[in-house]
């Protein structure tokens, strides 16, 4: 039981919260532990976003592609994290991603119901739920401020903050070069350029079909110019 205490603790979303808070939702909320094996898929973009999902153990591959299929960006998350936590709530609650175990992945999910109770119980979990929403509202809204000069290099800092999350490594964002041009409503020369000077500056490298990132917070602090706040 002790060893579970601590893996629940250190979970985003439930630091900070006391033993004793801790022991009373175990008891009167549903834990739903989950094993999945490398390459078995965990979550579908667009299933029902019905529970809150952490990853406890191993690693997971998610992948969020446009309707087209011409565009994707992925991400590895390592435990401990939390996957799509502001799909919960509001007008759209569906993963907006497919989730894949990189390898032998356990998972921790807790039912909407069972969820709101936790709120309710202890104005940490209600504090730390809160303050990630906030942070992610916060962060789109400065980063689409940030564009207005129209850098290549911002724009592309924006859709990689945007469409990952904090602690997210591996990141690459496939699609053809040509695509991306259009994209981002910019000449090629320009474009390939800009790319050129991102990877002279060490924040990623590229091919015809994949920027590959590396460093989200690099990304990030190039698109705010300041670093990530806590509990995104």
């Amino acid at each position: 039981m002790s060893s579970m205490f601590e893996l629940l603790m250190e979970l985003p979303l439930f630091q900070g919260v006391s033993r004793d808070s801790m022991a009373a939702i175990v008891g009167a909320a549903k834990f739903h532990f989950l094993k999945f094996p490398a390459g078995e898929t965990i979550l579908r973009a667009h299933d029902p976003c019905n529970h809150i999902t952490f990853v406890i153990s191993g690693s997971v591959r998610s992948t969020v592609v446009n309707t087209s299929g011409s565009f994707a960006v992925s991400q590895t998350l390592k435990a401990p994290a939390v996957l799509a936590p502001d799909f919960l709530f509001g007008r759209v609650t569906e993963y907006p991603a497919t989730v894949v175990a990189e390898e032998a992945t356990g998972i921790l999910q807790i039912s909407k119901p069972d969820y709101l109770k936790i709120l309710n119980s202890d104005s940490v979990f209600l504090f730390n739920y809160l303050n990630l929403l906030s942070v992610n509202a916060q962060k789109a809204q400065v980063g689409i401020l940030s564009l207005t000069k129209g850098e290549v290099d911002e724009r592309i800092a924006f859709w990689i903050t945007a469409l990952t999350q904090k602690g997210g490594t591996d990141i690459k964002l496939t699609c053809r070069s040509r695509d991306l041009c259009s994209l981002f409503n910019t000449p090629r020369s320009i474009f390939i350029a800009a790319l050129d000077n991102m990877k002279q500056r060490g924040l990623l490298d590229y091919t015809n079909v994949e920027l590959s990132i590396h460093s989200r917070e690099d990304m990030l602090a190039l698109l705010l110019h300041t670093p990530e706040p806590s509990g995104d």
